[in-house]
Parts: structure tokens; C-alpha cells; sequence
């Protein structure tokens, strides 16, 4: 069984090669073109293009711990052709541009897959698509129906969302009372940790300057500082998503959530016969507590829920296994699929995330400053990262392109009355807190099955209302 006084750990950094041995500091006062601050997916995808179309910049990226510390190390593995919000943002363009602006955000993860090719990086991908399942009880499938209708309504066919029934449903992965599912293609398994990795020492064979464990303290104009050392650049980007701090007054418009993961021993192949996932779908069900999974490329089960968010948005990086929020985690996992009751979680670990106000990440350049920035991804960063890191290096080289154009991409005059921000502490705090007590109670009402009609009707109605306090 589960050994809860093991530290928590990221599986992801377990699956590497190598055991991580830090850059060296940043000891020196340097100059280059673009200076970026966190080596996580939207630091080094920004740094990526940007040298690609532009080789000879000069680029440094000071990374205040190692490559993929943070959340793109901590993920649950999910490369998604999606983002947060994405329906909100295109619904004012006209038709054709909607459709456009889509397929754009498909892309991402056959434009992951052509760098992943192109640069030798191995990161276990796999194609599986993605299955959003109504299971457990009946409330999930009355909610995943009015989901695929909204996804209609905004422009997409069956091609990219469509309906499994049942039966269709058995046939890719078997969940308790699983009645149907949303499946769409646009989703792809991976391990984070080995495609964060790999992106870093790519950029570094390029000639991309990566320095580790150089917190940076301050930032001037065109300058920031370390405890040893300086750069100035043309170009700052604070790619610090959910760790975002007072550099450009990101903490206004990302508020830092925790999301928890746990990870299962390999599973033998005859429970795998009687879960499914043959080919590797990511997965989740219509839960309110926000579950992804996926099978890794090593035969366990990756599994997280929604997490908790600290007063004052602080971040946190440091969980121990026997925190109560795992056994959470592993209660629904193991409600999804009863099968797995004796099967050992041998990881469970956590990372913060970005969440914007509205469900709307952005990515934000002022060539006055030279400040640019992304984030607010919402947990869809894997894939959203790339796409935002190739809009922000068009808009730092200013160009006029299908990125610059897109919605979610600002310049520091539009922004201020585009983005909206968080509520001050402490109503952030009491907010989430509550949000998430009561959508724990809706899940354990919902699970018990003993509960009156009227009372399981009035509580969803509760809860799609308090939703809307995060929409």
C-alpha cells in the first residue's frame, strides 16, 4: 500500500536519464538582446523561436533553480490542442477567422511534434487523444452532453469533439458506471520532465545561454540583477507564469493555484485488460474537482485533481505524501476504477500554476519597455506554452503575423483594459476556499447516491452558479 512518509517527489524527474546537476550561476555582469527570466516551457519555447528566426541574437535565460523546476516539470503530461478559454476569445471573431484562429490552436501539438523531430527530443509523446468521461454518477452525463452542445455551438464538429456512447466508451477505458464520454484528437500524452529538459540543452547546443540557480532580485529599465551578477538586454520576458511576481504587475492577473498528482506502481497487464487505455488517451471525468490522467509510457497511472490555492498567492513546490490532499486524489482515482484498491501509489507531488481572471491567458509585449510576458495558462500551459512562445517572439521581433493578430496577444497600451484582475486578499482566498469546500461536499453527495433528488438538484444548481465567481 501506499507509503505515506515517503517526501513527495515528481515522478516525471524519476524517468530521466541522468540525475539533474545544476548550470552554473550567473557570476558576472553580461549583455544581450533578449534576457529571459524562468527556463520552464514559456521561457524556452520563446527562447526557441526567437533563435530560429533570428539566429544571431544574443539570448540569456536565469532560471532561479534548474530547467523545469516549476510547473513544466510538476504537469500531469497533458500536450493539449486547447487553451483556457479559447471559446470566450474567438467568439467575437467573424466566422472565417474563428475557424482559422482553431486550427491554429490544433496545431500546436503536430508543431510540438515537428520540433520534437527536428531537435531529437524524446518525450514518450503519444497521440492518443483525449477522453472526458461521465462516470461515477449521473449528473456527470447531463453535464459532458451540455458541454459537447456548447463546443458545437461555438463552430466545432464532430471532427474535433465528438460523442461516445457506452459501449464506445468501454472500448477505450472502463470507468465506474461510465455512461459516455467527449472524446477529441486534440490531445497528446508525454513526459514533461524529459521535454523540458530536452528543449534546454537543445537551446543550448544553438547557443543559448541557460544560467541556473540565479534568482533574480530586481528589474530596472532594460537591467535585472542577481545576488552575482547583471544583465541588460533590449528585451525582458518574465516567464514566470505561475510563479508570477511583481516584475511587469503580472500578480494582479495570475493568481497561483496548486494542482496535486499522483502516480501508481506499473500496472500488470491483466488490470490493464480490465481498465483499457490501449492507446494511451488522456483522460478525466465530469467531477467539479478538475481530474486529468493519462497512462505513462511505463504502465502507471497519472492522476491529478484540482489543488488549493495559499493566502496572499504564495507558491509552493514542497508537499509530503502524506499530506491529506493525496489521499484525496487517490480516492477518486480508485472510485474511477475500483480495480486499482490494492495498487500502490508510489508518487504523489505537486506545482502551481497560473490561473488568469476570466479562464483568459495572454501573451503581453510594450516595445516602449521592452517587457514581455505570457501566462495565466490555467493548467493547459504544456501546449499552450508553445503556442504563446511563438506569438511573444513574433511580437518581440515585430512582426505582423497570424500570432500578433490573435486575441490573446497584447501590447502593454491594451492590456490594462483588456485583462482583467484578480480580487484583492482577502476575498481571493475566501473565494477559492469556498469554491472548493463545497464542490468537495457536491462530490461526496453526488457519490453516496442516497441523497434525495430535490437536494442533488439544488446543489448543482449552487455549484454552477459558484462556478461562475472563477469564470
Amino acid at each position: 500500500m501506499t507509503d505515506y512518509n515517503k517526501q513527495a517527489v515528481s515522478f516525471w524527474f524519476d524517468t530521466l536519464a541522468e540525475k539533474i546537476q545544476p548550470r552554473p550561476i550567473l557570476s558576472e555582469d553580461i549583455q544581450v538582446d533578449v534576457a529571459i527570466i524562468g527556463a520552464g516551457f514559456t521561457g524556452l519555447w520563446t527562447a526557441y523561436y526567437l533563435n530560429k528566426q533570428q539566429p544571431d541574437l544574443r539570448i540569456a535565460i536565469i532560471e532561479s533553480e534548474t530547467a523545469g523546476f516549476g510547473a513544466s516539470g510538476r504537469n500531469g503530461g497533458w500536450l493539449m490542442g486547447a487553451l483556457a478559454g479559447e471559446t470566450k476569445y474567438l467568439a467575437g471573431l467573424p466566422e472565417p477567422e474563428r475557424q482559422a484562429a482553431y486550427q491554429l490552436i490544433f496545431s500546436i501539438i503536430d508543431e510540438v511534434k515537428q520540433v520534437l523531430a527536428a531537435e531529437n527530443i524524446d518525450c514518450d509523446l503519444h497521440h492518443g487523444g483525449s477522453v472526458y468521461a461521465a462516470a461515477r454518477y449521473p449528473e456527470q452525463l447531463a453535464f459532458q452532453q451540455s458541454e459537447l452542445k456548447h463546443l458545437y455551438q461555438a463552430g466545432l464538429s464532430e471532427d474535433d469533439y465528438r460523442w461516445l456512447n457506452k459501449a464506445e466508451l468501454d472500448a477505450t477505458v472502463r470507468m465506474r458506471n461510465g455512461m459516455g464520454a467527449i472524446y477529441t484528437p486534440h490531445c497528446a500524452a508525454i513526459n514533461p520532465a524529459k521535454l523540458v529538459r530536452g528543449l534546454a540543452e537543445c537551446l543550448e547546443r544553438k547557443g543559448v545561454s541557460i544560467y541556473e540557480q540565479s534568482a533574480v532580485t530586481h528589474v530596472g529599465h532594460k537591467q535585472l540583477q542577481t545576488a552575482q551578477g547583471s544583465v541588460r538586454a533590449d528585451v525582458i520576458v518574465p516567464a514566470t507564469e505561475g510563479f508570477a511576481d511583481e516584475l511587469m504587475g503580472l500578480k494582479r492577473y495570475v493568481l497561483p493555484i496548486q494542482s496535486l498528482i499522483v502516480a501508481t506502481e506499473p500496472l500488470t497487464e491483466s488490470k490493464w485488460d480490465e481498465i483499457g487505455l490501449a492507446d494511451r488517451p488522456t483522460f478525466s471525468d465530469a467531477g467539479r474537482m478538475a481530474t486529468y490522467g493519462q497512462r505513462s509510457a511505463d504502465g502507471r497511472i497519472i492522476f491529478g485533481a484540482r489543488g488549493g490555492y495559499i493566502f496572499g498567492g504564495k507558491v509552493r513546490h514542497q508537499f509530503a505524501l502524506s499530506d491529506p490532499a493525496f489521499r484525496e486524489r487517490e480516492q477518486i482515482l480508485r472510485d474511477l476504477f475500483p480495480s486499482l484498491a490494492s495498487v500502490n501509489v508510489t508518487h504523489g507531488w505537486g506545482g502551481t500554476l497560473g490561473m488568469a481572471r476570466n479562464f483568459t491567458p495572454f501573451a503581453v509585449f510594450d516595445a516602449n519597455t521592452g517587457i514581455a510576458s505570457a501566462g495565466g495558462y490555467g493548467g493547459e500551459g504544456v501546449g499552450a506554452a508553445n503556442l504563446f512562445g511563438r506569438t511573444l517572439a513574433d511580437m518581440i521581433l515585430q512582426k505582423e503575423t497570424q500570432l500578433t493578430a490573435m486575441p490573446w496577444a497584447f501590447t502593454q497600451a491594451t492590456h490594462k483594459s483588456a485583462l482583467k484582475r484578480w480580487e484583492p486578499e482577502p476575498c481571493r482566498w475566501l473565494t477559492y476556499q469556498t469554491l472548493l469546500n463545497i464542490f468537495s461536499w457536491e462530490e461526496e453527495l453526488y457519490n453516496k447516491g442516497k441523497a434525495p433528488a430535490w437536494l442533488r438538484k439544488s446543489t448543482g444548481a449552487v455549484c454552477d452558479k459558484l462556478a461562475l465567481l472563477m469564470a
